[in-house]
Parts: structure tokens; sequence; C-alpha cells
């Protein structure tokens, strides 16, 4: 009888014991268990000949619930089943006005809208290849963005007409075809397709033959920023398209969620994370324009949403509306994104209640990802033994005043030991490719890092600084390089420098981000050297930015140097510049902060103290 005993009260407190020895164990059980599944779920789906792709899923989805909510956009809402007719509208429109074939590639330049929606899934139909378009990008690098990924077509929002005709010359040099969604057009070398549209029947054509269509074949290109200042086109194939799509299943997303989607669809986390997300699901996509702090959670609250995704600054933006009653009257459980600040994380919790934000960490064009399905205040995600066997990755001592890693006296990289920060690196194999950039090998080879830690191996090079805790949890830290990160975009600081230095009176630029108190990233500043005999023309370089420049690019803050610091391989000297920051008292040369309203206005310690304290919005 006491043997029985001490027995049962040992299994009674085992799972105590357990708990203690591993706390995680139960969430990395069930992320395990759940990544097996999804890992048999595409493999099932690359066995098919054709492959399935997420159109399928789609079009099982009308199938299965063609009168569910698909997208709601405004006052208007969609099911599946007209989701699905429209974009057969849209197909056979463009089957018969663009000339499509299968493998073409067509541009989309327009902002979030069903219309988005249906030309995706109607070029998905007619097997057709989309590049999804920053529709920030103005003149040189919107044509860029024809030339490495060979578009035929760019279908156009109809405010985005103005952008168009800056290029349209150089565009019908190149025999693109150039379609506005608008019902009439006036312009010779332009075509309305609206119109086209609303004529066309909203019959299903005779499928695509998708005869060679494989799991690895394009499913779209979505544009990252990079060194070379230019955007560069990441090839997403249908692989990589599932995964990202299957992330929320990873979260936790459930068949009767509804997932509010505000980030830009031509993103990989507005359109796959979110988009083809919801449709993996069959679930319901509340669709607005564009982020606003003051109607989120009325949106929210308005159309039952239970999802959100977020990036670190949309956060931020919301813990600093003013506070109300009903902060917590909602009936949001789960916030999927990325770049949250530990800080913003716990002031958001308290705030708007007991919802569970899954973390996570990925590049459009990497071959790794992390998840925080933990839910731990301020990491990035959580590492398993296992998870590394399968897809190798490690951190590596970097160099940020030369600009590499650092190797031994074999010529092998160094691991970083745990608890510091080093640049993620993550080893190229069949199961973790690194497919690189539409006609870019020199980009692509950038990425690629050799010799790592033997002789012949290939990683791919994150331009991330992250560290790792001794309970495997992964942090964040920086960004390296000539890229930094605002407002959720990427800025590429060659492209700004290119912009800058078209102006007669600057002879050199050298452009960094700069931290600033309270906020996610780094925000973009400029020191330059004038043009002998020549001086800074305040409102000229405020319009000249304007002019070519997105906002988020836009240098806030400008910096005069004599000369500019380089390295015994004329590399510009950043990091001391992006330490110093932008307080003018670290010089006695004259500093400019960009005022939206006014121009470039002298830099003031008055100013200075008001951002950093919070009181001046930037």
């Amino acid at each position: 009888m006491y043997v029985l005993f001490t027995l049962l009260a040992g299994l009674a407190i085992l799972p105590f014991l357990v708990y203690i020895r591993f706390p995680y164990f139960l969430h990395d059980l069930r992320y395990i268990l759940s990544g097996i599944r999804l890992s048999t779920r595409i493999g099932i789906y690359s066995s098919r000949k054709p492959c399935y792709t997420i159109l399928d899923r789609f079009l099982d989805r009308v199938k299965r619930h063609p009168h569910k909510k698909f997208i709601i956009f405004e006052n208007d809402v969609y099911t599946y089943q007209d989701a699905d007719r429209q974009s057969n509208k849209v197909a056979r429109s463009l089957s018969q006005h663009a000339e499509l074939q299968e493998g073409d590639v067509v541009a989309l330049f327009l902002g979030n809208e069903p219309a988005y929606v249906w030309l995706w899934l109607a070029l998905a139909k007619l097997g057709c290849v989309p590049a999804l378009i920053n529709y920030n990008i103005r003149t040189k690098s919107l044509l860029h963005c024809f030339s490495c990924c060979n578009a035929k077509v760019l279908i156009a929002a109809a405010e985005l007409k103005d952008a168009v005709l800056e290029v349209l010359p150089a565009l019908k040099e190149q025999n693109v075809s150039v379609f506005i969604l608008s019902k009439d057009c006036d312009t010779g070398d332009m075509e309305s397709l609206a119109d086209k549209i609303e004529k066309a029947s909203d019959e299903p054509l005779s499928p695509a033959p998708k005869t060679n269509l494989t799991i690895k074949s394009p499913a779209m290109y979505i544009y990252t920023s990079g060194t070379t200042g230019l955007p560069k086109a990441a090839i997403i194939n249908h692989q990589r398209a599932w995964l990202a799509s299957c992330m929320q299943t990873l979260a936790g997303v459930r068949a009767d969620d509804i997932i509010y989607v505000y980030l830009p669809l031509y993103h990989t986390a507005g359109f796959l994370m979110g988009l083809t997300g919801a449709i993996d699901q069959g679930i319901t996509v509340v669709l607005r324009r564009k982020f606003s702090a003051s109607q989120f959670w009325n949106d929210c609250r308005k159309h039952n949403v239970t999802v959100i995704q977020y990036i670190g600054e949309i956060m931020r933006y919301l813990c600093n509306t003013p506070k109300k009653d009903t902060d917590r009257t909602h009936k949001v459980r789960l916030a999927i994104g990325n770049g949250i600040r530990g800080d913003t994380w716990s002031e958001f919790l308290q705030r708007f209640g007991n919802i569970h934000i899954c973390e996570c960490y990925g590049a459009t064009e990497g071959n790794t990802g992390f998840v925080n399905y933990v839910g731990k205040v301020g990491a990035t995600g959580r590492v398993l033994p296992l998870l590394k066997k399968a897809v190798p990755f490690a951190l590596i001592k970097y160099d940020t005043e030369r600009g590499e890693p650092v190797r031994d006296s074999k010529g092998f990289c160094v691991e970083v030991p745990t608890g510091e920060a080093g640049l993620l690196v993550a080893k190229i194999t069949k199961t973790a490719p690194f497919t690189g950039y539409a006609n870019n090998s020199q980009q692509t080879e950038k990425k690629r890092l050799r010799d790592v830690f033997e002789k012949g191996d290939q990683y791919f090079n994150s331009g991330d600084l992250l560290k790792m805790d001794e309970e495997g949890f992964i942090y964040f830290q920086d960004r390296i390089g000539d890229t930094f990160r605002w407002k959720g975009e990427n800025v590429a600081t060659t492209e700004v420098t290119d912009v800058l230095v078209m102006l007669d009176f600057i002879e050199e630029a050298n452009v960094y981000g700069v931290k600033v108190p309270g906020h996610e990233g780094r925000i973009g500043m400029a020191s330059i050297k004038l043009t002998e005999g020549m001086e800074f023309n305040c409102s000229a370089t405020h319009e000249h930015v304007k002019a070519y420049l997105p906002s988020y690019a836009r240098p806030r803050f400008i910096r005069m140097q004599s000369s500019l610091d380089v390295t015994g391989t004329y590399k510009q000297m950043k990091v001391k510049l992006a330490e110093e920051g932008f307080d003018p008292s670290v010089t006695d040369e004259a500093m400019y902060f960009l005022e939206e309203n006014e121009g470039y206005i002298p830099m003031t310690k008055d100013i200075y103290n008001a951002i950093t304290e919070g009181s001046r919005r930037l």
C-alpha cells in the first residue's frame, strides 16, 4: 500500500517536475507537431502533377463555402464565390486584351483594394506570375523593377497614372503594355481596364495547361531593398509561398477567425502571411487601404476582428493614442508580426488586454526563420536543437568597421558565445535553398557567404545581428550594411545617396540610419560635403527629395562636413557618424532637420530635446 501511494504521489508531481526542468515543453511539443504536419502537407502538395498551389486552395474554398465572407473592404462585402467570379472577369479581360501567355510576368502597381486580389487570382488562373511593386517608388526605381523581372504588362491604379506617365516612354521602348484601372484613358500609349472588366463574362476560363508547374516554379516576385540602392526582385516560388502562408497555422489561427489586413499587399507580411494565409485557413479578411491608429480599434470592433497583423512601429503608434475606456472592448485574441520592442510589447498587453503576440523573424528572400510561439516578451523566436539540425544556422562574429565577418587563422568564421550579438547566417541546402533575385546574379552572389565553417560550404547572409539566450530564445539586435529600416520599410542608403548628389551644390553624400529613443529601426540621416563655392539650399533639397524619394526614405537630418571619411578601400565610414546621431552639440558644423510642412530648417538643441523626449513626432 505504501509503495502504491508513493508511486501515485510520484506520478502526481511528475508534471510539476517536468515543468520545472522544461518550462516550455508543451509549447515546444505543439510547435514540433504543427511543423511536422505542415511539412507533410507541403510534401503532398509538391508531389502532385502539377503541384497544388494557393490558387487551388482558393478554388477548393469556393466549392466548400461559396457564400462565406472573404473580403470586407470599406462598405463592400465579397464572398469567396464573388471573388472567384470577379477574378474570372479580370482573367477574361487580360486574356483578350493583353495577349498573355503562361509564364508571363505582370507588374501590379496599386494599393490595398479588392481589385488587387482579383488581379492576382486572375493572373494565377492564366498561369502568369505577378510582380508586386511598391506603389511609393518612382522614376529610376520603377523602371528597374521591369528590367529585373522582365515584366510584359503593367497594371496600375488610376491614382498612380502620373507616376506611370513619368516612365511611359521608357516602358514603350521595352514593349511593356500599360493598363490603368479606370473606365477610360485619354493617353494613347495606355489602355483602360476597368471598363473591359465590367463587360466581361464571369464564367471560368478553360484551365491553363500548367504542364511545367512544380513547387519550385515562380509564384510571384516581391521586391526588397538592398545595398545596390535599387529594388531587387526576390523569387518567391510556390514552396516559399506555402511556407509563408502557413504562418497563420503555426500561430494558432482558427477557421472561425477574422483577420485585419492593413499592411501593404506588395509586402510578404501583407500578401502571404495575411491574404494567402487567410485563404489557406478559409477565413474572412478585413482589408484596409492604410493603417490608421485612430480607426484601428473601431474597425476591429465593427467587424469582430479576432486576429491582427503588425510591425513594431504599429504597436507603438497604438500605444501612443489617447487612452479610452473602450481600449479592452474588442475580440482580438492574436497578433502576428515582427519588430515589436520589449517595452512596447509589455505596454500593449497591459493596455489592450490578454492578446497573444506571436512574434516571428524572417526575410523575404531568406532561407530560415524563427517563431516566438511561447510569447516570451522581447524575443523574435525560439530555437530548438531539432530545428537547428534540420535548418543549420549560426550567429557569427562581425566586424562593423570593416563590414565583414571575423575569420580565424584558418580563414573560417567564428560563432559568438551565448548572449552576444552576431550576424545570422543560414546554411544553403536542398531543404533550405536560397533562390536569389531575378536577373541579378551579382546581388544574389553578395548574399552568399562561402567557406564559413568548412571549405565549400555556402550560407545565406541575413544582414541582421541577433543574439540568443541560454533558453534558446533569439532576439533581434540591429541591421548591418547599407540598408536600414524605418516605419516598416527598408531604406537603401546608396539609393538615397544617388538622389542627393543629383543636386549641383552637393558634391558627396554619406547616408546612414540613426537611432531615435522610443522608436523602432533607424531614421535616415545624411552627412554631405558641399560643392566648392556653393551653399546649401534648404528648399531645393526638400523639393528634390520629395520628388524622388518616398517619405520614409527622405533624410530627416542633414549634417554638413568639410570632408567625408573613408576606409582604406574607399568605403564610407558610417558607424561613428551613426553613433553620434543627430545631436547638434557633437559638431560645430551646421545640421538641418526636415520639418515636413516647412522643409529643412536649422537643427537646434531644443528640437533635439523635443525629439528625444517624444514631444515632437517623426
